[in-house]
């Protein structure tokens, strides 16, 4: 029995070192040679690494997670052995030693009387034993003795150790052997593998990759059609800007929770109607915000009433069901009145007057809300905002001894996106730090 050190190959130009992803084997595994060994991950691709020989597991490198620098031991395997050593390096040089003497003896066998008359060159395939062969590689015809084509041909010859399944493979994938490194004597599945995944340039293909889904082109027909119409429409007559700011959401969500718990069997609050009570109570400071622009007339309107669009996601398209008079609506009003638009939306039963007329709008994505975004205003509209996903992290504050400490806080970061023709960034970012210092002190919201 000897041990066989599989020493992780080099998968890829610049990469150092790769990420166990997943182990398709176990210590005390019995593995076949070929077969799936792990799962690595660089970061340009994951590669799957095949068992060089077969035998059993003893060892290895790590745990799924763990990164692991190209050329050092992988995996360690026991392989039945004619010497009973434990040297996997002894046993292969013993065996590569082998294979030169073997092709040495063939290639002394090459006579000149039995070669093909003199050409530019001449190619000599020369047949090692078992189920491995050398590459064909010419012989300059200038060569003429016997011994000068036998040492010629030793001195040429790329030896390319392959099994027929991997020589036929790469056959029909018009891959050289030659150009291919092998991790080990002898080029294996996985060699071939690495070499298609990180050879796309050279117009080969990685294997195992599903095949492309045939070509469905798509009419941009209906709610679809006048959604990119707006949309277009919109970026080529406005010109965006966008202010993102990071708000503390912690008392927020510390009050939502509280009024949820005694809401009993009711729908519970979400975060839109907390947000959207607390623009309406700050834009009454900033009415260049909720604003339209007739730009064919040159007029600005500002508006007294909020009439808040309310972005929706349909399966027909993105949707703006208008919430009429929102500043009027109390928090448990706005909610009810959201939910209504929304199911009413996604049912195919808004009515025509509730689509229209909006003076300011707000999107969010819920749980998919990113970092920040960037929103496309709703024209003639002037401004549009869009909380994005809110997340847990450690802050500074000093409390009320003045010393600074750090504790848990919940983040949300708040884009706006305003029309530079209407609104200045002063003015956007002073709206924006009003609604933060409400947001982030939400009693207020229930003052008069």
């Amino acid at each position: 029995m000897g041990l066989y050190s599989f020493r992780l190959p080099d998968i890829g130009e610049g990469i150092a070192e790769a990420e166990i992803v997943t182990w398709h084997v176990a210590v005390g595994d019995v593995i076949n040679e070929d077969s799936p060994l792990a799962d690595m991950m660089t970061d340009k691709a994951t590669v799957e690494m095949e068992s060089p020989v077969t035998g059993v597991v003893v060892e290895l490198a790590g745990e799924v997670g763990d990164m692991i620098p190209i050329g050092s031991t992988l995996a360690v395997i026991r392989v039945e052995g004619a010497d009973g050593t434990d040297d996997a390096e002894s046993d292969q040089r013993s065996e590569t030693a082998a294979e030169t003497s073997a092709v040495i003896s063939d290639a002394e066998m090459i006579s000149a009387p039995q070669a093909a008359p003199a050409q530019d060159a001449h190619a000599v395939e020369i047949v090692a034993k078992g189920e491995t062969t050398a590459e064909a590689v010419p012989i300059p015809a200038a060569v003429h003795t016997e011994g000068e084509r036998a040492q010629a041909a030793i001195g040429a010859v790329r030896h390319v150790l392959a099994s027929p399944a991997v020589r036929a493979r790469a056959k029909d994938l018009g891959v050289d052997l030659s150009q291919v490194k092998a991790e080990g004597d002898r080029i294996r599945h996985a060699d071939l593998d690495a070499f298609l995944r990180y050879g796309s340039g050279q117009g080969y293909h990685a294997p195992q990759t599903a095949a492309p889904r045939a070509d469905n082109p798509i009419k941009v027909i209906g709610m679809r059609r006048k959604i990119a119409e707006n949309m277009a429409a919109s970026k080529r007559a406005i010109p965006h800007f966008t202010y993102v700011e990071e708000i503390d959401v912690t008392a927020l969500e510390a009050l939502r929770a509280d009024l949820n718990d005694v809401r009993g069997d009711r729908p519970k609050l979400t975060m839109l109607p907390f947000l959207i009570a607390a623009i309406c109570r700050t834009v009454a400071d900033f009415p260049m915000i909720n604003a339209r622009y007739d730009d064919e007339g040159g007029v600005v309107t500002q508006y007294g009433a909020v009439h808040l669009g309310m972005a929706t996601q349909t399966d027909g398209g993105l949707m703006v069901p208008v919430i009429r008079d929102a500043q009027a609506q109390n928090i448990w009003q706005l909610a009810n009145e959201i939910r209504r638009l929304s199911d009413a939306a996604r049912n195919g039963k808004i009515a025509p007057q509730e689509m229209g007329g909006g003076t300011l709008t707000i999107t969010s994505l819920g749980p998919l809300g990113g970092i920040a975004t960037t929103p496309v205003i709703n024209r003639p509209e002037v401004a549009i905002i869009g909380p994005n996903k809110i997340v847990e992290r450690p802050i500074f504050v000093t409390n009320a001894q003045g010393v600074e400490e750090i504790r848990k806080a919940k983040l949300m970061n708040l884009s706006i996106s305003c029309d530079h023709r209407v609104v200045d960034g002063w003015d956007a970012a002073s709206f924006v730090q009003a609604l933060k210092r409400l947001i982030e002190k939400p009693v207020q919201l229930f003052s008069l």
